[in-house]
């Protein structure tokens, strides 16, 4: 009998991970060999304290997060990419929102952000020239937000909604509902060109397992990076499997949307975790002091050669 594996991720309901939540439902880690099942850790340090702590054999999460359990990333192997890119999107009230990429409009502002996913917006806005004190903008958690059963960028569109807040930092699911629901207009789109050139680069959801679980079960590692790949390809081709995907785990209208935001994403669902994508990671962490040196990303990073079988 197989032994099942656990993969977690920090938030459910969102396209920002779903080639893994696809690769489970459409049964291409089972093709692989492997029994794995997809449970909802939040926030993000509680996902990678399940890993570190055995409670989880993999994590789908922003890349930089790990740093909440696994320092300089000792202890740690990041397998692949599941897109390329800062995937998360400013939202703010109509009311406050200008022109596309008008940054200006935070000041004075409070904008909702989880755990370790506020470093990019913080970050981004250092190197677009804002002063957080200075200009009065606060970024923060929601209130209510880190339950482990919540999913954070929906969260934030109810309460953006329900003007608890001026604005959110989150997935491209909570952006998709706050301007359908007519309570948000998009700020900025990294991924898609808005702001400093440099923020695309800060971070990207990876999958990543223990060093111990790789150099133990290194086939499995790689099974696990071809199930992704597969069902990356397999949603290329056709988008409407999304829906398939998500008919199990998603409510009625995020189920609705969601090949809508893959076929978007489509473009960046790539894989790949490049020397460039690594620096540039590694650069993005010391700015925000959450890393010091320059890890080798021969020891962090393994081979990139799993292949679709």
């Amino acid at each position: 009998m197989r032994p099942k594996l656990k993969l977690a991720v920090p938030d459910l309901i969102t396209n920002s991970y779903f080639p893994a939540l696809a690769a489970v439902e459409l049964g291409f880690f089972e093709r692989e060999g492997l029994d794995v099942e997809i449970e909802l850790v939040a926030p993000t340090g509680r996902t990678f304290a399940a890993l570190r702590d055995g409670a989880a054999d993999f994590v789908v999460a922003e890349a930089h997060a790990a740093f909440s359990a696994f320092p300089a990333w000792q202890g740690l192997k990041l397998l692949c990419a599941m897109s390329q890119g800062m995937y998360w999107f400013l939202v703010m009230r109509p009311d406050i929102a200008r022109a596309r990429g008008d940054l200006s409009v935070v000041k004075g502002c409070r904008i909702a952000a989880a755990p370790w996913v506020e470093l990019g917006l913080k970050q981004l806005l250092r190197d677009a020239g804002f002063d957080l004190q200075r200009d009065a903008i606060t970024i923060a958690p929601l209130e209510g937000s880190l339950g482990p059963k919540v999913n954070i960028g929906v969260t934030a569109a109810l309460a953006l909604q329900e003007r608890r807040i001026d604005g959110f930092w989150a997935n491209g699911m909570g952006a998709e509902l706050a301007v359908r629901r007519g309570a948000g207009t998009i700020v900025l789109d990294v991924r898609r060109g808005d702001g400093p050139a440099s923020a695309f680069g800060y971070t990207l959801p990876v999958m990543a397992a223990r060093a111990e679980f790789v150099d133990k079960a290194p086939k499995q590692a790689d099974a696990a990076v071809r199930a992704i790949k597969a069902a990356m390809a397999a949603l290329k081709a056709d988008v409407s499997l999304a829906t398939k995907a998500a008919a199990r785990l998603f409510p009625d209208e995020e189920r609705g949307l969601i090949a809508e935001l893959v076929q978007r994403d489509l473009p960046y669902y790539d894989a790949t975790l490049s020397r460039e994508t690594f620096a540039s990671l590694n650069r993005f962490s010391r700015q925000c002091e959450i890393l010091t040196g320059d890890p080798d990303y021969d020891a962090i990073v393994v081979a990139q050669t799993a292949t679709i079988l």
